[in-house]
């Protein structure tokens, strides 16, 4: 296997816990040049004067991958691949591949799902995140491993789900509310970045349609890999196919 740094970059509201099973999984098969990078507030304190914008993000994580010696292969979920997408858009070529879900966040017709359209509303925001913040560990657990999240990931998520997530949660969604995804898309395709994957978990229902996730694909030539009987985390769900799509996307270019 390449000795290509494996980057991963997980979204909301999430740590880089939900890669556990799958960091795995690929250390069995002999993949061990593995990064793990924190968004500010999703795991890591977010440093002062953080507005946790869009483009912020886009930013840091440009940094962190300008900072990796030699070639990346990347690899995001969630607003994790919202960063990613924001990354591509501007430098396709700072990586040697992608691989990514949730682009269906890019098509044209992409509408917010319920919960984002809720921290995006004022007042209604501020009260869904206190109430993130102060749910009983129990609680979020049962109701993040019904997601499809395990007990043991969702318990080590929640020791980081405080004030600071909260306030970047907002701030996030907020910056990224309609039309600047359509916008993002745009741009996503104007810069055609090449060597792409887009993973689609049939049960993700906060990514947009399986039609509009393939039609993302192909309009920049990215393969498509589709998990099925799964959902938001195909990567806590299923691991082992995970490992099998992601190693068989990464060898092509080795």
């Amino acid at each position: 296997m390449s000795k290509v740094t494996k980057v991963f970059v997980h979204g909301n509201p999430e740590t880089s816990a939900i890669w556990s099973l799958l960091v795995s999984e690929l250390a069995r098969r002999g993949v061990e040049n593995i990064v793990l990078l924190t968004p500010p507030g999703f795991g890591a304190p977010s440093p002062t004067g953080w507005g946790g914008t869009v483009r912020e993000y886009r930013d840091w994580l440009i940094g962190e991958l300008d900072s990796i010696d030699g070639s990346i292969d990347l690899v995001g979920h969630d607003w994790g691949a919202g960063h990613v997408f924001g990354v591509l858009s501007e430098r396709p070529d700072i990586v040697r591949s992608w691989a990514a879900d949730c682009a269906g966040l890019l098509h044209a017709d992409y509408q917010w799902h319920d919960a984002a359209q809720g921290w995006q509303a004022p007042d209604l925001g501020e009260q869904m995140v206190a109430g993130m913040v102060a749910m009983p560990d129990e609680q979020f657990v049962e109701a993040f491993s019904g997601l499809g999240m395990t007990a043991e990931i969702a318990a080590e998520v929640k020791r980081h789900i405080n004030d600071d997530m909260a306030r970047c949660v907002l701030a996030l969604y907020r910056d990224a509310a309609q039309p600047v995804m359509a916008q993002l898309g745009q741009q996503f395709l104007a810069a055609q970045p090449s060597n792409g994957l887009v993973i689609i978990a049939e049960g993700d229902h906060f990514a947009g349609s399986v039609e509009m996730m393939t039609s993302m694909a192909h309009s920049v030539n990215a393969d498509v890999a589709t998990i099925a009987d799964v959902g938001h985390w195909w990567m806590c769900q299923q691991p082992s196919q995970a490992a099998d799509i992601l190693m068989a996307h990464w060898e092509k270019f080795d």
